[in-house]
Parts: structure tokens; sequence; C-alpha cells
């Protein structure tokens, strides 16, 4: 005797929600363009002209007069080989805005707290090799920016004290660098 069994196909997605994927990659494809960005209006800055290019910012609102800033700056994500750590960078573009914007210098203190992978952009260079962070990193302590690397990243990464930069500080971890430059007033950037 025959019995009247139900078989259930396999389930998956209407075939109506591939349809649309055509006209999302031919969208995708013409944003591209329009999502490039026009570096054209960025130059150097005053205060360290070689690293940290600005744009102007006409109709901006003005700074309250007498602005102090103590920012420090998260930075995890190395560079590319070869290429400036953009996150170091950020505070050289950070006092070059402010500078333009009429903020004395003195009345801007910044530290940067690297960990990660972002450590090996700390290091002196091997024998025989460049670091293009270095001169970045000179010019940065020369103007007051504290430089911590996370001690758990160094030791991860085999990094001793004696194979950072000059001027960058061995701190027990990131966390820690933290923690502490907050007791001392610093808001943290988030970019």
């Amino acid at each position: 005797m025959l019995q009247n069994v139900q078989v259930n196909p396999v389930k998956g997605p209407p075939m109506s929600l591939f349809r649309p994927l055509p006209l999302v990659a031919a969208l995708a494809l013409i944003a591209i363009p329009a999502a490039a960005q026009d570096m054209s209006r960025f130059g150097p800055g005053t205060a360290i002209p070689d690293y940290g290019q600005i744009a102007p910012v006409p109709g901006a609102d003005p700074l309250p007069e007498g602005v102090e800033f103590k920012i420090a700056f998260d930075v995890s994500k190395g560079a590319e080989d070869g290429a400036l750590n953009k996150g170091v960078e950020s505070a050289a573009r950070f006092i070059n805005l402010q500078v333009a914007a009429g903020v004395p210098e003195e009345n801007i203190q910044l530290a940067i707290v690297v960990h990660g992978p972002a450590v090996r952009d700390l290091l002196k260079p091997e024998e025989g090799k460049t670091n293009p962070n270095a001169g970045l990193v000179a010019a940065l302590v020369a103007h007051g920016v504290r430089i911590y690397v996370c001690g758990q990243s160094a030791a991860a990464f085999g990094i001793d004290k004696d194979d950072l930069l000059p001027g960058v500080h061995l701190a027990l971890s990131a966390m820690t660098a933290h923690a502490l430059l907050q007791q001392e007033g610093y808001t943290l950037n988030p970019f």
C-alpha cells in the first residue's frame, strides 16, 4: 500500500532576492569614483610642516578663546610597508589644525598609546634599513607629544625598550597608559 509521502524541498532564499544583485553591483561601481577624495586643498601646517597635512575650512565655528586640549590617541593598526602610520600622523594633523585655528601650541597636550601590530612602526630601523615613521616620531616628540608603547604588545612581538625609537616610552600596558592619562585629564580621541 502506497502512502502519501511529502518531501520537503531544500529551503533557501527566494530567487527574487538575487535579481537586484547585478543592479547593486553596478551602483557600487558608479559610487566608487564619487567617493574618491579630493586632496588638492590639503597642504602643510605651520607647526609640523612635514607631517599631518590640513585643509582650510571657511565658515567653521571658531574655537573658544583660551581653549586647551589634552587628548590621547589610540593606535593599533600598523602601517603598510614603507608608509607612515596614519594613526600616529593624526597627532601631527591635530596640532597643525588647532594651531591654524589660532590655538597656542602650549595649549595642546597630546599622547599616543600604541599597541598591537602598530608597535612595530615605532622601532629603531635595522642596520641598512629605514623606518619612515622615525622622522614623524621625532617631530612629535619635539612638539611635546608623549608616545607610549604597550608593554604587553611589545612582549608579544619580542620588543625591548632599547628597540624603540628615541622618545618613545614603554608602558606596562596600553590599558594602564590610557587609565593614567585619563587620571591626568586626557580625553580619548575616537579617530
